[in-house]
């Protein structure tokens, strides 16, 4: 099996700490990852998620909208600081290049606001291998939008 990629990407958001964590655990993932980005799909729905998700062990299915799934396990939760999950399966499309990634969101205090980083660590097939130059690049600008859509969430007016 080929080694893992390492993948990162983060963006400075001027709200508390606590207050970015607590929104985006729990956030929905057709939310944050509403728009494709070259090969890469948006999400379109999940499915199999019990209860509001933020506890360790916790399963869903996540739907892409090539018809692709992905079985995500929370595999860590430090309330205020990160929140840590494996993906695998993986069916559809991406079945042929992703064996398995693992992710980690985390949030630190940067100036008067927060800095949210995404972490995937991506363990590629034989055949993946040959694209992950490729789709490590995709997979920057995928985590570019969903930054995006964090932020406008975060900085969007609070309805009471």
């Amino acid at each position: 099996m080929p080694s893992p990629i390492e993948l990162h990407a983060r963006r400075s958001i001027p709200v508390d700490v606590g207050v970015a964590y607590d929104a985006v655990l729990p956030m929905p993932l057709p939310q944050i990852f509403s728009r494709r980005f070259l090969a890469l799909p948006p999400i379109r729905e999940v499915r199999d998620q019990a209860g509001v998700w933020g506890s360790v062990g916790q399963t869903r299915t996540i739907v892409l909208a090539d018809r692709g799934t992905m079985r995500e396990t929370l595999t860590s939760v430090t309330p205020g600081a990160s929140f840590g999950y494996d993906i695998e399966p993986l069916s559809g499309p991406l079945k042929p290049l992703v064996a398995s990634a693992a992710g980690l969101w985390a949030f630190a205090a940067a100036g008067a606001g927060v800095e949210v980083s995404w972490h995937w660590s991506v363990t590629p097939t034989r055949a993946g291998a040959l694209v992950m130059p490729a789709f490590g690049r995709m997979w920057q600008g995928y985590a570019r939008q969903a930054l995006e859509e964090i932020e406008r969430a975060l900085l969007a007016p609070q309805t009471s």
